[in-house]
């Protein structure tokens, strides 16, 4: 996938993005402030009446620049139809490249997809595969509600968002505010790197032993399903039963 020109990409961020760089900026006066949550809190609430059906999810982290003919394009997409056939929802956030080929791989498997996308200043638009998909303005707000519907997390090959939204997850993990839910990282070779960073991290003290077993690394689809199986029936009791929620039309779900 082709990659725009700093210089272009400089250009759109200077023109869009405001809002949020004038909140970074420091204190502003307590009406713009006020203002500023609760548009957070409108995003919050209308993520969760959009996402309260999907049903038990397994969230896939990955790059946004691997086209359809990269090897972790095609691996990523054997993931999405794995976890559907499982039973899964596959949620991602909602973009081109290995989000895409997940969320095309659930819907190749007749599985539900689902994506989360994100505003940017380069119009990242919802990829074609999605069965239901929210755009948000706020990369945390969209971190937490890629967690929050998780019974387990894969991470494909990816860049600074990957590693951020992933890492996300196994601090909530580590830290006790989630359960411990599957960290899976698929292409052993690729993450050969960060795997030396982690153990250089747990002998200079940094990180726990059992901190850094909380990541499995794995080129196989079939185990890294089978892994996230197991603990989503007998860690959590996830079963296929039917669902007793209704929808409310007047909390505008769907």
């Amino acid at each position: 996938m082709a990659v725009q020109p700093p210089s272009s990409t400089s250009s759109n961020r200077n023109e869009q993005g405001g809002q949020e760089r004038r909140f970074f900026a420091g204190p502003q006066s307590r009406l713009i402030e006020f203002g500023w949550a609760l548009g957070v809190f409108y995003e919050f609430f209308r993520a969760f009446r959009v996402l309260h059906f999907v049903g038990p999810c397994v969230t896939v982290f990955g790059s946004a620049r691997y086209g359809e003919g990269h090897p972790s394009y095609v691996q990523a997409r054997e993931v999405g139809a794995a976890l559907a056939r499982a039973g899964f929802t596959v949620l991602t956030g909602g973009g081109p490249g290995l989000m895409e080929a997940s969320n095309r791989g659930a819907r190749d498997a007749g599985g539900r997809s689902v994506g989360c996308n994100i505003q940017l200043p380069m119009e990242q638009k919802p990829n074609a595969y999605l069965d239901i998909w929210i755009e948000l303005e706020h990369f945390f707000v969209r971190k937490i509600m890629l967690a929050k519907y998780s019974y387990a997390f894969v991470v494909m090959p990816g860049g600074f968002g990957t590693l951020d939204e992933a890492f996300e997850a196994v601090t909530l993990v580590q830290t006790g505010k989630i359960k411990r839910f599957p960290i899976v990282f698929m292409d052993t070779e690729f993450w050969t790197p960060l795997r030396a960073l982690i153990q250089h991290q747990v002998e200079a003290g940094t990180v726990t032993q059992q901190d850094a077993d909380l990541l499995v690394f794995t080129d196989s689809v079939e185990e890294a399903t089978a892994l996230i199986e197991e603990a989503a029936r007998s860690r959590f009791g996830l079963t296929y039963a039917r669902p007793r929620l209704r929808r409310r039309w007047w909390l505008f779900e769907r």
